[in-house]
């Protein structure tokens, strides 16, 4: 069954790969958790009709565990150095601020602990061998805590604000809700059989480009058969071979969550950062939107459904890895990175397009950053066609 689905409202088809590269903007081996003793027999539905029981799902509690596995084929960055934040977030915390855990997803694989009981009260866990972070949304307290490094973040917000809880980004349901929301024309929308996960039976929804330039291949979401979450999430890169990004439930239960589940209190010891108070007053969140905006530069779309591009200006140093305290290693860290891709020249000037296995990325001499889920003659066609503006 095929369908071309009208979007419900107009995303950007590129943020899903992008946000979990953390080159731009918010994205792996198929594994073994879709079970292989059969598939459920399923009574017939349209992708239409999939693709509403998914945006019709109305489920406020759930818990489970997640399996998210990423091989986007990233350069690989010396001890201590990474890309973008550095172990400081967008709050300016340390290593337990939220913002700062996103890029920690963007290789390997890693598992979440989700809770959430309706809007006011959710839970994200990274669970790690020798450590856990976790992220706890309750009523207007957000608590970050890291327990290998015994460090808390902490801020207060209004009620239903966004908690800014990164992690979770990587959760089946939110890249899911990012996909079907760029659905257009430009897209070939499909059921493809049915599929058990997490002991759930679950219909198989496929998302294919129309478009040539792209380098994603295909996308892929498993959806409950009997509430419409999303229970599975890959996608696939045109140029064949492992997935490079999956999020699955491994574990899932739709009962209410223990009300423990969202209680914190630093333990003895621990350093609290303290963030912003973002819900105090609408004037001083319009005003920290205003601040990260000067920080990260401007930003537009160039293009269409898959082949768009995000072009952002003055962001060179936000993409830029961030290495120690001194200029040197930041010296250093910089001529590293200049050191990967290939150099290129256009009406742009000149600069050095960065490759993964789903986005490519183009850093300008002049610092501006060119990305998108597309091959690098449209990369560079794109920083062409906006030279000068």
């Amino acid at each position: 069954m095929s369908a071309r689905i009208q979007p419900s409202r107009r995303a950007v088809r590129y943020a899903v790969p992008v946000a979990i590269a953390g080159v731009a903007a918010a994205t792996i081996g198929i594994g073994s958790a879709i079970a292989k003793s059969g598939d459920p027999d399923l009574p017939k539905i349209s992708a239409q009709d999939l693709i509403a029981k998914v945006a019709g799902s109305d489920v406020q509690r759930m818990s489970g565990s997640v399996r998210v596995t990423s091989d986007l084929g990233l350069p690989s960055l010396p001890a201590g150095m990474s890309f973008g934040t550095g172990g400081k977030g967008a709050h300016g915390g340390g290593s337990a601020d939220p913002q700062a855990k996103l890029t920690e997803l963007v290789s390997g694989t890693h598992t979440l602990r989700l809770a959430a009981d309706g809007p006011d009260k959710q839970r994200v866990s990274i669970v790690e061998r020798a450590a856990e972070y976790s992220l706890i949304h309750n009523g207007d307290q957000v608590w970050a805590y890291d327990s290998g490094t015994n460090t808390a973040y902490h801020s207060t917000q209004a009620r239903h604000q966004d908690a800014g809880n990164a992690p979770a980004a990587a959760s089946p349901q939110e890249l899911a809700k990012k996909a079907l929301a760029a659905v257009d024309d430009t897209t070939s929308v499909s059921v493809d059989g049915t599929a058990k996960v997490a002991g759930r039976d679950a219909y198989r929804l496929t998302i294919k480009p129309k478009q040539d330039a792209t380098t994603i291949g295909a996308v892929r979401i498993a959806v409950d058969a009997k509430n419409g979450t999303p229970l599975r999430f890959t996608v696939s890169p045109k140029g064949g071979g492992k997935a490079a990004l999956d999020a699955v439930f491994t574990k899932i239960s739709f009962n209410k969550p223990s009300a423990s589940s969202f209680d914190f209190t630093p333990p003895k010891g621990a350093k609290v950062t303290e963030g912003k108070n973002e819900g105090k007053n609408e004037g001083k969140a319009k005003q920290h939107q205003r601040d990260a905006k000067g920080q990260h530069g401007d930003s537009r779309v160039i293009g269409k459904g898959w082949t768009s591009v995000m072009e952002l200006k003055g962001a060179d140093k936000g993409i830029r890895p961030q290495a120690g305290k001194g200029g040197k290693d930041a010296s250093r860290a910089n001529q590293l990175l200049d050191s990967f891709g290939s150099k290129v020249n256009g009406s742009f000037g000149s600069g050095r397009v960065i490759s993964t296995r789903l986005v490519n990325v183009l850093l300008t001499d002049d610092g501006r950053v060119y990305a998108g889920a597309v091959d690098k003659d449209t990369l560079v066609k794109a920083a062409d066609g906006n030279a000068g503006r």
